[in-house]
């Protein structure tokens, strides 16, 4: 939490809004604490606007909501909790317009009808990315995993969303000839498992390369290098916050200013196209 962007993100929203008095600040609560601070946040004055919630405790959090959103249910977890009339909390999982906004603005992803996609890694992440590709028109999905028994989840997510899946090891893949005949390959795991794959990976048209500290990573360097599109995670990070702040605030979130107090805080690092 303490490297968070997020009140970068919400905090320009607040202030481009007008909403003087408000305020996002960072909180660290772990799996045990977070039912006493949501039911404490049902009875503050003044009341609060909702949550923002980070791994591990996203699952937990749908699992405390009174009500959830479809894509939640399916992702398995929520990184958003808004407050309900009753005093309860509504969950939603805006990690997954992150991937769609990314691989739309920065990707230039519109539809992947009849499409194929290659997913290194089966975590958190990459069960928002099964949904997000899904409602872009995936059919096909790759998941190339350095251990298959730690992948059920993912299997699982691909599954409810009718995906026709294959499951890989990552050690024993052929990358070149899988990023060759794929249309869009999202990388989830740390810079050192694709550094001596970088070149083969670069391969494919469109990658999605969640990891941004440090930038650019070898798989970054490879694909830029190679003049193919690149959708990061702070591309990520800012198309899911648009739909927390509308959550959060009740209006259209203020998209050129959350995106200039981002490059701001990351010294112009990416353009973050909208």
């Amino acid at each position: 939490m303490a490297h968070s962007l997020s009140p970068v993100l919400h905090n320009a929203a607040f202030a481009a809004l007008g909403l003087t008095g408000w305020q996002y600040e960072r909180i660290e609560c772990d799996e045990q604490r977070l039912p006493a601070l949501l039911t404490e946040a049902t009875q503050a004055d003044p009341p609060w606007a909702g949550f923002s919630v980070t791994m591990p405790g996203k699952r937990l959090a749908l699992d405390l909501a009174a009500e959830a959103t479809e894509r939640a249910r399916l992702v398995g977890a929520a990184n958003t909790l808004t407050p309900l009339p009753e005093q309860g909390w509504r969950a939603d999982c805006t990690d997954v317009d992150g991937v769609t906004g990314a691989l739309r603005a920065a990707g230039g992803i519109t539809r992947l009808t009849h499409g194929h996609a290659t997913i290194l890694g089966a975590g958190g992440t990459a069960l928002a990315a099964i949904v997000a590709l899904a409602e872009l028109g995936l059919t096909e999905l790759t998941l190339a995993v350095r251990d298959p028994a730690r992948a059920t989840d993912a299997v699982d997510c691909a599954a409810r969303v009718g995906l026709k899946t294959e499951t890989i090891l990552l050690s024993e893949a052929n990358l070149a000839h899988l990023a060759a005949n794929t249309q869009v390959l999202v990388s989830t795991v740390p810079p050192a498992a694709t550094e001596p794959h970088a070149t083969a990976l670069a391969a494919a048209p469109c990658v999605l390369d969640v990891i941004y500290h440090p930038f650019p990573t070898p798989l970054a360097t490879a694909v830029l290098a190679r003049g193919n599109r690149l959708a990061t995670g702070l591309d990520m990070l800012l198309h899911q916050a648009f739909g927390q702040s509308e959550q959060f605030t009740g209006q259209p979130a203020p998209r050129e200013a959350m995106r200039a107090a981002l490059r701001a805080a990351t010294d112009n690092l990416l353009e973050l196209p909208l």
